[in-house]
């Protein structure tokens, strides 16, 4: 199979996976994502915690013994899940609302409604969901315009049915927000050597990019500083999220990408990779 550089494109129904997190108290963490922020615990053994909805995990932790201080690092800026309805969205705020979750922010960002909140090691969350698409502000050259303005709380309670406290069945990682230490570097790589599409441009803070014609899988920003350090193995946070291809013929033509940019793999397999960005945040590409 041959694969080209110029104009390549990812698979349009690429998608996010999961986030696997690196924790220090993972009894802990792992109840505040089963017990406060709505998943289901789906596997654990002590050192890894599996988390999802039905049987696809969604976030898994692994414990790390003798973790690094917390630092101004690459990695987890936060973990987005996407609700499949305004309705389920409604439900998990009634449900922060009893538990006096630690709701740090609700908005209206023109393509979505979003909740945000911080796990007890610091890990940023999302919980959203999408507007219908024609609501979105899409420009003539494909930018996907977000905004951030105060979200319609009594709005989204109203179509609550209150029926359910936890994250219906259809919820997944919507995108993934990383803290990055260059941003044009960042863009080069997820547009011209994964073949994202730059979905919006905030210049010198924040880019983002999708695969398909979503408004972003994947965002990015320098609000902590340019160049910072990159993780390292003993450090808290993100140990890798996962893009899922639909196929294997898509899987191939992206490794082929891959190896025609002289890009290095640190694991490879005949469905799966890994690769690490240019802020030193690993990758796993896997076939649906």
């Amino acid at each position: 199979m041959e694969a080209t550089t110029a104009n390549f494109k990812i698979d349009s129904k690429t998608t996010i996976g999961k986030v696997v997190l690196k924790v220090a108290n993972i009894e802990k963490v792992t109840a505040f994502y089963s017990e406060i922020i709505g998943l289901t615990v789906l596997g654990e053994n002590g050192n890894t915690a599996s988390l999802g909805v039905a049987d696809q995990t969604l976030l898994e932790l692994q414990k790390v013994d003798n973790p690094m201080p917390l630092a101004r690092k690459t990695g987890l800026f936060h973990v987005a899940f996407l609700l499949p309805s305004r309705k389920d969205l409604g439900n998990i705020l009634y449900h922060y609302l009893e538990t006096q979750a630690p709701l740090q922010g609700a908005s209206d960002h023109g393509y979505s409604e979003a909740l945000y909140l911080t796990d007890p090691e610091g890990n940023g969350i999302e919980v959203y969901h999408d507007k219908p698409r024609s609501e979105w502000d899409i420009r003539s050259n494909g930018d996907i315009i977000g905004i951030t303005i105060e979200m319609d709380a009594e709005g989204v309670l109203a179509a609550a049915d209150r029926k359910s406290a936890s994250f219906p069945e259809g919820t997944t990682v919507g995108h993934v927000h990383l803290k990055v230490s260059d941003l044009l570097k960042t863009d080069d790589f997820y547009t011209n050597i994964l073949g994202l599409t730059r979905t919006s441009d905030f210049g010198a803070q924040a880019k983002f990019f999708a695969a398909g014609d979503y408004h972003h899988h994947i965002g990015s920003n320098i609000w902590m500083g340019n160049n910072i350090p990159a993780m390292e193995e003993n450090d808290l946070g993100l140990a890798y999220y996962t893009f899922v291809v639909p196929n294997q013929t898509a899987f191939d033509q992206l490794k082929e990408q891959l190896k025609a940019t002289a890009t290095r793999f640190d694991a490879e397999t005949n469905q799966s990779l890994s690769l690490n960005d240019p802020n030193g945040i690993l990758i796993r590409i896997e076939v649906k």
